[in-house]
């Protein structure tokens, strides 16, 4: 059963595994040092007039946390009921860009998918999820913010050219990999305010496409992990991947490799905007998943790997001071 919101608060994954000396060369920053790693984590913000106003004062509250070297964000740079044209959506990538760290992204709904929706503009999602690319990934294996790092990136594989936004790196020998998987059904719901209708062969087509590139992606992953001797995996999607359409083959496949990994495993996602955890994720002792803060610019998430420790994650809710 899920937690609550508080019951959230300095929670930490009860999670066993094992470390070994990782292989040298493979991607990745390495950006803390010491013992342990932190980061920012946040998801679906800003979201309205009032959060893009506010959102400096929660960039200022990360960059001047010390101990933070990287930031991720689980998806939807806009509410579902704002414009997707490209001035906002450029607008928000501006205000991204003010991180001072290393800033790692994975779309959202909203970003694209949604965009059919009259009140987002009426766009065709695919031709959005287009430009989101070339606007948000200008650099294939190179990340955001002030102080950018380079990843690996899934357009590197000719299967999958189009997958940019799907990326792994790795910190204290963790592997870190973002998996492009969506809210509204992961676009198996209809493009139904799109004029002249819906287009299910188009819209069934980018399903298929990025699903086969998402489950690679959640093999290279722990592919990497078992070669390199982890301590741990984590996997950023935007949508939790429940027993539904549209998510079903993906939350198959984290489970199958979760399981066999035997190590700490940490899935990150955004979307239902209600900060929780689980542990034992789908009857997976190792798997943990964790939702971010959402329609908010107030609240974040700091969270801390120490791969020696038998838990690997650690996170703990943070409030933007008041200005």
């Amino acid at each position: 059963m899920r937690k609550s919101l508080f019951a959230a608060t300095l929670i930490a994954a009860s999670l066993t595994g094992g470390i070994a000396d990782a292989e040298a060369g493979h991607t990745g920053a390495q950006l803390g040092r010491g013992s342990s790693f932190t980061f920012a984590l946040l998801g679906d913000t800003p979201y309205g007039a009032a959060q893009e106003a506010a959102f400096p004062l929660l960039v200022d509250d990360i960059n001047a946390d010390r101990d933070v070297k990287l930031v991720l964000h689980a998806g939807d740079v806009k509410s579902g009921s704002s414009s997707c044209d490209d001035a906002h959506l450029t607008a928000t990538l501006k205000q991204y860009q003010t991180f001072a760290d290393p800033f790692v992204l994975t779309p959202g709904d909203n970003d694209w998918t949604d965009c059919h929706r009259a009140a987002a503009g009426g766009f065709l999602p695919t031709e959005r999820l287009d430009f989101f690319r070339r606007t948000y990934y200008p650099v294939a294996g190179r990340t955001l913010g002030r102080h950018p790092m380079k990843v690996e990136t899934q357009a590197r594989d000719r299967d999958h050219r189009d997958y940019v936004e799907n990326v792994l790196f790795t910190e204290k020998r963790v592997v870190f990999a973002t998996v492009h998987v969506v809210g509204s059904a992961n676009n198996l719901a209809p493009w139904a305010e799109l004029p002249g209708g819906d287009r299910p062969e188009l819209r069934l087509a980018e399903f298929e496409a990025r699903q086969a590139a998402a489950l690679d992606w959640i093999d290279n992953a722990f592919d990497t992990a078992r070669r390199t001797h982890a301590p741990g995996v984590l996997l950023m999607l935007q949508a939790e991947p429940t027993q539904t359409a549209g998510f079903a083959a993906i939350r198959e496949r984290i489970v199958e490799r979760s399981r066999a990994y035997g190590k700490p495993v940490l899935l990150v996602h955004g979307d239902e905007h209600v900060q929780e955890s689980e542990p034992n994720y789908a009857g997976v002792p190792n798997l943990t998943r964790l939702e971010t803060f959402g329609d908010t610019a107030s609240q974040w998430l700091s969270v801390t790997i120490k791969p020696k420790s038998p838990e690997v994650f650690t996170w703990e809710q943070r409030t933007v001071p008041a200005a």
